[in-house]
């Protein structure tokens, strides 16, 4: 099984390369729709790698495959200004499924 990364900039896209990972930059919702669905189709790529951007502009789509498909598992990244997520990000997550304020 391979990675593979959907950037929505060059920076992002050129450390993953480095790192051995192939990929891919796109500007818009619907390059990012269309590599996507390429990617999707390849069998041989296990681990999907997107830059935190590009899922939130097409939350809607990234929360439908990650609930039904297996394989590629999705994964969210930040790219190169950080997470968008704010700093209690994971305590807030915790408190919000658990019912318990930490």
């Amino acid at each position: 099984m391979r990675m593979y990364v959907i950037s929505d900039n060059i920076d992002t896209y050129t450390g993953m390369k480095l790192a051995g990972v192939n990929g891919v930059v796109v500007h818009t919702r619907s390059n990012f729709i269309e590599q996507l669905d390429k990617v999707l189709a390849d069998k041989t790529i296990g681990i999907v790698l997107i830059t935190e951007k590009l899922c939130n502009e097409s939350r809607d789509t990234i929360n439908k495959l990650k609930l039904t498909l297996k394989t590629p598992l999705i994964v969210e990244i930040p790219d190169r200004h950080g997470s968008g997520r704010r700093p209690d990000f994971i305590t807030a997550y915790v408190n919000e499924a658990i019912g318990l304020k930490l």
